[in-house]
């Protein structure tokens, strides 16, 4: 029978990502839903909010694309699968949950990865295999 392979567990860090994942999610979304059900124009919101609004729309977009083009290179450096899946949450659900959610996954690829495999039968206290 293969061995199956060890559990990806959440580290400490990963569930901090993962809950500002979810703090992104619930507070983009109220503000979207409410933009959808008030029938606003949300790029015309954004325009006409003044320089404070512009500064953050920009600061946002800059920083965006900077994450995103990290998750691009840091997935692939990586070897993590589905990289794709974390880019199209930005547009799509919100920069504020894809960011967090790639760094919760690369925290506990990056915590698989140190951990020793272990096979059914073996030993826990073997030196590792070369």
């Amino acid at each position: 029978m293969p061995a199956r392979p060890a559990r990806r567990r959440p580290t400490r860090l990963a569930v901090v990502y993962l809950v500002l994942a979810a703090a992104g999610l619930v507070l983009t979304w109220s503000a979207n839903i409410r933009v959808m059900t008030e029938g606003r124009d949300f790029l015309a919101d954004l325009g006409a909010g003044g320089p404070a609004v512009s500064s953050l729309s920009w600061d946002l977009l800059i920083a965006a694309v900077a994450s995103v083009t990290f998750i691009i290179v840091e997935g692939r450096r990586l070897r993590m699968r589905r990289v794709w899946v974390y880019v199209l949450l930005a547009p799509l659900v919100a920069f504020a949950v894809a960011l967090p959610v790639f760094l919760a996954a690369r925290e506990m690829h990056l915590a698989a990865a140190e951990r020793p495999e272990t096979s059914p039968g073996a030993s826990t206290g073997s030196a590792p295999r070369a």
